[in-house]
């Protein structure tokens, strides 16, 4: 190494800053929405590149939450890295540019930085500087140049070329030999710029003075500080072969397809001789300074010159292959001569197109608009021209497409709404196809998962639902069960079911049923009756458990089923007081004649109210019928003298249930010459309500009763006058005891046998008014009766009480036998009729006149 070498890395941040000045500002293309910037090579970690947040005007603050970051291949190497809390673009690793751009011209490094909420995708190119970090090297240290002595003066022999692996001016830039008498140094340029030396015979070679002579030679680069590189010349004197071999050109071009086979020819090289023997013998070889890769992928035929395929080729590698071969005789004294060939690869569409998702957002919401970002995709084809053009699309029919954001950078968006409870998932196919013949693709599938919105009420089984319940059904068991579905899915479609709130007959709903909120099945909470309820509805809720929830009403109709659980009831004839009901029956009687009609009511429905009449006892069934579907008692024959005045009957009334129920009721017809203007007990129930109400016969009850009430407080009135009288009579007379006689205090009998009635005290509070008088009986003396009067009753009621005591002779106070405050207390309420007797004006359908 020459002394630049020795220079360390101490001035690696003076060059840095040299090239970040000379780089100047960043290129921007907001149009294109990308970024350039420069920076040299071999920076150490943290170094700052750029402000990527205030070049991109994104908010610093918000890096961190919207996952700023670099995309990168799998398996590249990171050399850059963002700070995501300030926003910097850094060094992450040190960037070797010979390591990173093996060819030669412009380094660049392509960054592709994603931002989501809202995604957005911004392209950086990052160019890497070279630093002159490399000084140049010669193939070997040392070696031999072979000079014959005949050479003449101005003899020209090209030495090894020295290479950098730097760019531009940091690359060779040109040779230095040591100072000697015999030769000189003449640095040449190729086509391709670069450098190489030769060294001239100035002085006339002597070999029997001098055979070897050593000289150094020195290869510069351009860079700053300069660097170098030296290789000791060893230049041996030789006898004279004065020729040496040519090339039929100094410069070979020929292309070949990257997809070449191994062993395929190259190249045929011709390089001529005028010695003969050996020193017109050539051979071929690679140059000393041909490089690695060169010698991997070519070989030279040493005695042919053929230049053959050894590996494979890489287009996308390297596009261009430099070789250089020498030829040289093998005569004594054998110079070498070089020429260059360039190998120029044909690009075969031998690369498929790479498919990578950049960012994926899935799942995605069933109710996303169209438009929304799914993911970012990214294709890349090594190939060049139409080889590398790729055209992306997705599989035909999914609601997806795909938009091309930056060259070979697309966005998958939705297009139309989407719905999951009609397509849950979908599998999207992206192919992505080249220009090239034949066109190369790659596929690749992306499964993108909808997630469930609430977006779907729930559904009831039935329109509607009926549910058939029998009667006298156990409280608490099931009737039915109602059954809902949601389209929905999770919590969206968990269920839950209520009744709504509502009255039935008055009370609220939940009294009658309720319902289990998980199955839906529906329990009766009381035993219900048919007579008393015959249906109703209510209304169920199903109610999901997304928000917001979503419900649906459904009507479920319940209709109570009747059961024979109710006997028939008589309404007539009913019995009075107790006793059997009675029917006048004139023994004038034709047969068929009408003698009532048993009437009976059934409080169930259909068949089980469906009632049937039948004899059941008689004293003489030759004499009766009873009308199976009416309840109609009819005469079967005339009456005869020996037939019985008073017939007794039992007619049973029985309903069409099963089992049947029953009921009887008991008649007693007296047969009679004539019939008396009286009712029967028929009577109660055999005439509708606007018959009866305009009967004449009801108007006859009406005046017998009010002149019965007038006559009883007539009545009353006399006898309270009477009272009166006797009173002020009463004080010349004996009367009785009063510690041995308590119903008739202060009175005695009178001269003609008879007590003067005295009334008793007045009753207490509460109590019923009762007019008491106290007379004498025409039984033993000394006994008294006390009639009361209550005005519950239109008839008098005796009561047998102690015997009054004799009269003392000696008792002659009339003080003592009546007081002032014991007058007469007549009530004065007028005794209302009694009207217990008389049927409803419901339960009197017809009403028999004689």
């Amino acid at each position: 190494m020459g002394a630049g070498a020795g220079s360390g890395r101490g001035q690696l941040f003076l060059r840095s800053l040299l090239f970040l000045l000379l780089a100047g500002p960043p290129a921007r293309h907001p149009a294109r929405g990308q970024l350039r910037y420069a920076v040299p090579e071999e920076l150490e970690h943290g170094a700052f590149v750029a402000n990527l947040g205030e070049d991109l005007g994104l908010d610093v603050s918000t890096l961190s939450a919207r996952r700023f970051r670099i995309v990168s291949r799998a398996g590249a190497r990171q050399h850059l890295e963002v700070n995501l809390e300030n926003g910097i673009l850094f060094v992450n690793e040190r960037i070797d540019r010979e390591e990173v751009c093996e060819a030669g011209g412009t380094c660049l490094l392509h960054l592709q930085l994603l931002v989501e909420s809202p995604l957005e995708l911004y392209r950086v190119e990052v160019e890497v500087l070279d630093i002159n970090d490399h000084a140049p090297t010669f193939p070997w240290q040392e070696y031999v140049l072979e000079v014959a002595e005949s050479a003449v003066l101005g003899a020209r022999f090209p030495l090894e070329s020295a290479q950098d692996p730097d760019v531009g001016t940091n690359s060779v830039h040109t040779y230095r030999l040591s100072p000697n008498p015999f030769f000189s140094l003449e640095v040449q340029t190729r086509s391709d710029a670069s450098k190489f030396a030769e060294l001239v015979l100035e002085r006339a070679l002597d070999r029997e003075q001098q055979r070897v002579h050593r000289v150094l030679l020195t290869a510069l680069d351009g860079g700053v500080p300069e660097r170098s590189g030296t290789a000791h010349i060893l230049v041996t004197v030789l006898d004279a072969n004065d020729n040496v071999p040519a090339f039929d050109q100094p410069s070979y071009g020929v292309s070949l397809p990257e997809d070449a086979p191994a062993g395929t020819l190259v190249i045929q090289l011709n390089a001529t001789d005028l010695d003969e023997g050996p020193n017109g013998e050539i051979e071929y070889s690679f140059s000393g300074h041909a490089p690695p890769r060169v010698r991997e992928l070519f070989h030279v035929e040493p005695r042919s010159g053929q230049v053959l395929l050894k590996g494979r080729l890489d287009y996308e590698r390297a596009s261009l292959h430099e070789l250089y071969v020498q030829a040289k005789d093998r005569g004594p004294s054998a110079v070498a001569v070089h020429c260059r060939v360039l190998v120029h690869l044909l690009d075969v569409n031998d690369n498929a197109p790479e498919v990578t998702l950049t960012s994926v957002s899935t799942p995605v919401l069933e109710d996303a608009p169209p438009g929304t970002v799914i993911a970012v995709i990214s294709v890349l084809d090594r190939d060049s021209g139409d080889n590398g053009r790729v055209s992306c699309e997705v599989s035909p029919n999914v609601p997806f497409e795909l938009r091309s954001s930056f060259r070979n950078y697309y966005t998958l968006v939705t297009t139309q709404a989407l719905d999951r409870e009609v397509v849950p998932e979908y599998n999207v196919s992206i192919t992505a196809r080249d220009m090239g013949s034949p066109a190369l693709l790659t596929r690749s599938t992306l499964t993108i998962p909808v997630s469930d919105v609430n977006d779907n009420a729930p559904r009831f089984l039935q329109p509607s639902y009926s549910v058939y319940v029998m009667e006298n059904n156990a409280p608490g068991a099931s009737i039915c069960s109602v059954s809902a579905l949601d389209p929905d899915c999770q919590q969206n479609a968990y269920l839950s079911y209520s009744i709504a709130d509502g009255h039935i007959h008055g009370m609220p709903v939940g009294t009658y049923v309720s319902i289990n909120s998980d199955s839906g099945h529906m329990y009766a909470l009381r035993s219900l009756d048919y007579e008393q309820i015959r249906s109703f509805q209510i209304q169920v809720q199903a109610q999901d458990a997304g928000f917001p929830p979503l419900s649906a009403n459904v009507t479920v109709h319940i209709f109570v089923l009747d059961q024979n659980d109710n006997a028939p009831v008589i309404v007539s004839p009913l019995p009075r007081n107790g006793s059997v009901a009675t029917e006048l029956v004139p023994r004038s009687a034709r047969p068929g004649y009408l003698v009532g009609t048993v009437s009976a009511v059934d409080a169930d429905a259909g068949l089980n109210s469906r009632l049937s009449y039948q004899l059941l006892q008689a004293t003489d069934f030759t004499l009766f019928s009873v009308a199976p579907d009416t309840g109609e008692l009819r005469t079967l024959r005339s009456f005869l003298e020996q037939d019985a005045s008073r017939q007794q009957l039992v007619v049973q009334v029985r309903d069409g249930g099963q089992p049947a129920l029953s009921a009887t009721v008991s008649l007693l017809l007296s047969v009679v010459e004539t019939m008396p203007q009286t009712l029967s007990d028929f009577s109660e129930f055999s005439l509708p309500p606007e018959v009866s109400s305009s009967s004449p016969l009801t108007l006859y009850l009406l005046v017998s009763l009010g002149s019965v009430s007038f006559t009883f407080l007539l009545a009353i009135l006399i006898l309270t006058a009477i009272r009166c009288r006797g009173e002020r009579r009463s004080r010349q007379g004996d009367s009785c005891s009063p510690p041995r006689c308590h119903c008739c205090p202060g009175s005695r009998p009178s001269s003609d046998g008879l007590k003067t009635s005295n009334l008793t005290a007045q009753p207490p509070a509460g109590t019923t008014a009762a007019t008491c008088l106290d007379v004498p009986a025409g039984g033993p003396p000394g006994y008294c009766y006390k009639v009361c009067l209550g005005p519950e009753s239109a008839q008098s009621d005796f009561m047998f009480l102690k015997p009054c005591s004799p009269p003392r002779n000696n008792e002659k106070d009339p003080g003592k036998r009546s007081r002032p405050d014991q007058h007469l207390q007549v009530s004065k309420e007028a005794k209302q009729p009694n009207t217990d007797w008389l049927p409803p004006s419901t339960q009197r359908p017809v009403l028999k006149r004689y």
